[in-house]
């Protein structure tokens, strides 16, 4: 009988299959504001989906919208300031 288990790859994580580093999970945390702004919107989308949107519909979904603007802003200027090496 042969033996094939020499002829399979070693079982090891995969680059794949591993927990964020450090670095990873920090910038997680700098773009939640936009993930949870984008989440609102995402959620205020999906209210008008099997419904005319009512006014209060579309000012939430202008709402969220907003906000989703700003947290990018907001993240794009603090990049900005890590690159130039602070405020101008």
């Amino acid at each position: 009988m042969k033996n094939i288990a020499a002829l399979q790859a070693a079982v090891t994580a995969d680059e794949f299959d591993r927990e964020p580093t450090y670095a990873e999970l920090c910038a997680i945390g700098r773009e939640m504001p936009v993930i949870m702004a984008r989440v609102e919107l995402l959620d205020a989308q999906i209210v008008t989906l099997d419904r005319t949107p009512t006014e209060l519909d579309q000012q939430r979904i202008r709402r969220a919208r907003r906000k989703v603007l700003a947290a990018r802003r907001k993240l794009a200027n603090q990049a900005a300031a890590t690159v130039t090496g602070g405020a101008a």
